[in-house]
């Protein structure tokens, strides 16, 4: 596996170092004893999957608050997006910046999310599949998320005119 930081403390972008054939490749995608090297949480309670019909669809930003706080690793199954990670801990030498990566199948790449930070992504084709792995479980009372378009971040999105469900459209302006 290969760890890149990213601009954002805590954040990574996680490589697959592939071992290539005439039948393909093999790479592990995950290893608790690297994980451990690098500092990072290693223990994932529950998995889910985003499919995205459409591109353009926007998903975020979203979060859990303590005692729920979570740590997130997401990787691109199938399609490709445009994922970012929003630094909201007050403490962190990069709060309220924020970072970029494109998730594809074909790079096969992950971003690992501590607690603190905000996800979301928007889909650059139709039928992207997202794969998450949580360190916590959703607690719906805890589930919270601050605006994609808030002009305190000024995240800059892709595509214009994303598809996005009134839930991430409605979430106030972020005051820091």
């Amino acid at each position: 596996m290969i760890f890149k930081p990213a601009a954002i403390v805590g954040v990574w972008s996680i490589g697959l170092e592939r071992h290539a054939d005439s039948r393909g490749f093999f790479a592990r995608a995950f290893c608790e004893h690297e994980f451990a090297t690098h500092g990072l949480v290693s223990r994932f309670v529950q998995c889910n999957i985003s499919y995205n019909q459409c591109r353009g669809t926007l998903r975020g930003m979203h979060f859990q608050r303590p005692p729920a706080a979570e740590v997130k690793m997401v990787r691109c199954i199938r399609g490709a997006a445009y994922d970012v990670v929003l630094d909201l801990r007050p403490e962190s030498l990069t709060y309220c910046g924020w970072a970029a990566f494109e998730l594809t199948y074909e790079n096969r790449e992950c971003v690992y999310i501590p607690e603190g930070c905000a996800h979301g992504f928007q889909t650059l084709v139709d039928g992207t599949e997202l794969f998450y792995q949580m360190s916590e479980f959703y607690e719906p009372g805890l589930a919270d998320g601050v605006r994609w378009d808030d002009p305190t971040f000024g995240i800059e999105w892709p595509l214009p005119e994303p598809i996005i469900a009134e839930r991430d459209r409605g979430y106030p302006e972020y005051r820091p």
